[in-house]
């Protein structure tokens, strides 16, 4: 991996976590990494921060590449394809993070076999995530690897053979974090709404969800035994959670996560790019 050549078409949060792991865990050399994208500022800002090769043109930057990293934006996709189509090397990789974005409409748009396709989420930026990934059939055994060892780089990556999976993993854990912190921020709101200074109520949220998926993870019990065990008859917890059943809680996440499953086979279809939603899942990638 250290003498590999990657690029990064898209410099954007997401790719800095990426090629930020792999320069911090050794795994690649600066020297061997090009990031192109047309903001000057932005490229040449990472560059003087990593020792990363910046590009403004996309062709460029891929010449001699090993890897070549689809970092950008949903809706730009249709453009970027039509610029590296017939000018990616014809061993190359292509990794893709971009939400919706099928191996199909990838393999087709860049005419290029050998394609992963990938989705992290945010926490991947502390190296805390987690990557569900599939490839085309003509990604060799040590390109996968070599795709394996890049998405550790960013927390815990899951292979699966059912490219349909991804799509779900876009809504579920792609998406997760946004509903993970709109609960922490009702419950740290819901403290201080009763009087909490703001400081300790997110000290106290902060440390009770991370405190319970420890105590999660050490417990090799159902999710709902553990619910159980701090729900009293009649007690506090009962009341609150009778409330919230009552409310459509669980329904309401459902159709939530069913929404984004929904949204993210809409931007695997063959769209035009000036008609996808700029404000897409994938949008800060």
């Amino acid at each position: 991996m250290k003498q590999s050549k990657i690029t990064f078409i898209g410099p954007g949060a997401m790719a800095e976590a990426i090629f930020g792991g792999l320069i911090r865990n050794a795994i690649a050399t600066p020297s061997n990494i090009n990031i192109s994208g047309p903001n000057i500022d932005r490229t040449q800002s990472l560059a003087s921060k990593y020792g990363v090769n910046p590009y403004t043109n996309n062709k460029e930057a891929v010449k001699n590449a090993d890897i070549v990293i689809l970092s950008i934006k949903p809706q730009r996709l249709n453009s970027v394809m039509a610029e590296l189509r017939g000018n990616l090397p014809a061993d190359c990789l292509v990794i893709s993070i971009i939400a919706g974005a099928s191996l199909k409409k990838l393999s087709h748009g860049l005419a290029h076999s050998s394609v992963v396709r990938t989705m992290p989420n945010t926490p991947s930026k502390i190296g805390e995530g987690i990557t569900v990934w599939t490839d085309t059939h003509s990604v060799t055994a040590s390109q996968k690897d070599m795709a394996r060892t890049i998405l550790t780089a960013l927390g815990q990556e899951i292979y699966v053979e059912d490219e349909h999976y991804l799509d779900m993993a876009t809504a579920l854990s792609g998406t997760g974090p946004a509903y993970i912190f709109l609960f922490m921020e009702s419950l740290i709101d819901a403290g201080v709404h009763m009087g909490l200074p703001r400081r300790i109520s997110e000290q106290l949220v902060l440390q009770t969800i991370t405190g319970s998926v420890d105590y999660y993870r050490q417990n090799d019990v159902h999710v709902s035994a553990l619910r159980n065990q701090v729900t009293s008859p009649g007690g506090t917890t009962s009341e609150a959670l009778y409330y919230l059943e009552k409310a459509g809680f669980r329904t309401a996440i459902s159709r939530a996560v069913w929404a984004a499953y929904q949204r993210s086979l809409e931007l695997g279809k063959d769209q035009p790019a000036h008609l996808l939603d700029p404000n897409s899942s994938n949008e800060n990638f």
